[in-house]
């Protein structure tokens, strides 16, 4: 015997009640006409995920039971597993249950109400959510038990969902007096196959984990496991989908494709039974890949959920600005990106002209404004120059005076063109030089999104050497690639002058960042890396004082397991070292 599950994995739009409840007809209908006996939502469903702070509205919370009874409503024998946000009655801001509605024949007939809320990482749920206790109600489908649950409640013990191990540490764990998962209760009150529905954002390596842990509990519980996940960007988070199936033997029989909204059928047999047919199963991407079309689908619905249509990309010639406009263009079609390119007296002309060509590889506007007439200005308003016979710290900070004083005349360039033209600006500072405060505020800083804000130096080179080895022709000139890194702010300028080689400070970073270590135990780091201790405490020094230009700096996707931002909140004013 099987049990023919729909999967829906949807681009919802957070916020949207009414549109969000069409969507989720459309896909019951779809799945339902395929031959659905029961068709399965993510997580949070009808507000899409996560809501954060229009959960304390109650006129929001009011809005998304409304839209469920509509959803409600339309269903028929079929059931469908919803997720909503539900009002516990309880007083005060936390009095909501993160819930799977059960619906079938026009009504809600049962909830289930997650149990393990997540708080760590970009998760906050306990500023929102009760949890739940009952571990029930199954629901019959066509004479099969299945069990319902959310997202964390399948992993079961604290803070697995994000770990480091492959696995997240679960195998150790399962059936044992620290899993906490109420999979177990169902599973022993008779459930035949679990459904778990998912607000899980992406970060490089997710799915490897996701399967591993839901394998691990198929084959340990011996039940077939049903993940569903939702797709689409969502400010600074983005959503793979990776919805999948794995039979009670732990094996994956069913995978729809990533980043891509889908509706899909899987026959998934009981245990004992038989190998059915399962349902498409999609290949698992390239790790480059993954990470290109998460920042691909997360700018495009950055751009279009907020109302734009086009982009502006300032193109220095440099790999960072390349990657950007790259990126664009596979989001939004070419016409819709335009490079502006803003030589100086310091540009080169290799510069000037790899720009020119890496737009027309792309098949993007082009245009270039010059700096020079307001630069010179500007710096005449300032007595810019120190006097030749000044000390040399007086010599330094006019110099980086007139570095910055060029980047923030880009930046309202930029923003100048936005107002104009309608355009959203997109920035193109990657996430080694915004840890280290490499970056001028209200200069290369300015702008609505940071496409690369979370990429590693080293990761943008190789994601730009994947992309032109896609088939489509050279889209990043070689040159772009091949050129020593530099911002051109005065002359034979070169990154390595200030700061240590991208090979040791993609590393460091990463340490300090995403290991949360102290400066102290960044020392440990440095014998192993060969690292002059020196350099090390200088690196983990930047990275400490630019908190205060990364607070007013736009957001941008996470790919990494800590991102600045929801990830990492560190205060501003701070004297732990």
């Amino acid at each position: 015997m099987a049990v023919l599950v729909g999967l829906a994995q949807l681009n919802l739009r957070l916020g949207d009640l009414d549109g969000n409840a069409e969507m989720v007809l459309a896909a019951y209908d779809e799945a339902e006409r395929a031959g659905a006996q029961v068709v399965v939502f993510s997580e949070l469903t009808v507000t899409g995920y996560p809501p954060e702070d229009l959960l304390l509205k109650p006129a929001f919370v009011e809005g998304a039971a409304a839209a469920l009874e509509r959803i409600a409503a339309r269903t028929g024998s079929v059931p469908a597993v919803v997720g909503f946000p539900e009002d516990s009655g309880a007083g005060g801001p936390v009095r909501l249950w993160n819930s799977a509605a059960l619906c079938w024949d026009g009504a809600v007939r049962g909830v289930f109400r997650k149990h393990l809320l997540p708080n760590y990482a970009v998760f906050d749920e306990q500023r929102y959510f009760v949890p739940g206790t009952d571990v029930g109600p199954l629901l019959a489908v066509d004479g099969v038990a299945v069990g319902v649950s959310i997202c964390e409640d399948l992993w079961g013990p604290p803070r697995t969902a994000d770990a480091a191990a492959d696995d997240g540490g679960l195998p150790s764990i399962v059936g044992g007096e620290a899993d906490t998962s109420p999979a177990l209760a169902q599973v022993a009150m008779g459930a035949q196959v679990l459904v778990n529905l998912n607000g899980s954002p992406y970060r490089r390596g997710k799915q490897a984990d996701r399967e591993a842990v839901a394998r691990t509990r198929a084959a340990t519980l011996g039940v077939p496991v049903v993940y569903v996940n939702q797709v689409g960007g969502q400010d600074e988070l983005v959503f793979d989908g990776n919805s999948f199936v794995t039979d009670a033997s732990g094996q994956v029989i069913c995978r729809l494709e990533a980043f891509t909204p889908q509706v899909a059928v899987c026959e998934v047999p009981l245990a004992g039974e038989p190998d059915a047919a399962g349902g498409v199963l999609a290949a698992l991407h390239d790790p480059l890949e993954e990470v290109w079309q998460a920042l691909v689908v997360a700018t495009r619905d950055y751009v279009r959920k907020n109302g734009f249509t086009d982009v502006a990309v300032g193109l220095s010639g440099g790999i960072d600005s390349s990657a950007v406009a790259a990126i664009a263009a596979d989001a939004l079609g070419p016409g819709h990106v335009h490079g502006v390119s803003m030589p100086s007296r310091y540009s080169s002309q290799g510069s000037r002209t790899d720009a020119e060509q890496l737009a027309k590889n792309l098949g993007i506007d082009f245009r270039t404004v010059p700096i020079e007439p307001a630069h010179a200005a500007l710096a005449g308003m300032l007595d810019a120059p120190a006097a030749p016979g000044g000390s040399a710290t007086e010599i330094a900070a006019a110099d980086l005076t007139d570095q910055n004083l060029q980047s923030r005349i880009r930046g309202v360039l930029l923003m100048a063109l936005s107002n104009r033209f309608g355009w959203l600006v997109l920035t193109t500072g990657n996430k080694t030089e915004t840890s280290v405060g490499y970056t001028t505020l209200y200069g290369d800083t300015a702008g609505a999104y940071a496409v690369i804000r979370d990429v590693p130096k080293l990761l943008v080179y190789e994601l730009c050497e994947w992309r032109n080895r896609r088939g489509d022709g050279e889209r990043i000139p070689q040159a772009c690639i091949d050129k020593p890194p530099s911002a051109e702010l005065r002359p034979d300028q070169r990154d390595d002058q200030s700061l240590p080689p991208y090979e040791l400070l993609d590393p460091l970073v990463e340490a300090y960042v995403e290991g949360d270590l102290s400066a102290a135990e960044m020392l440990d780091v440095a014998q192993q890396l060969s690292a002059d201790p020196d350099v090390v405490h200088r690196v983990t020094r930047l990275v400490d004082i630019a908190e205060y230009k990364r607070r007013q700096s736009p957001p941008g996707p996470r790919i990494t397991a800590k991102s600045f931002g929801k990830d990492r909140r560190m205060p501003i004013t701070n004297f732990f070292r």
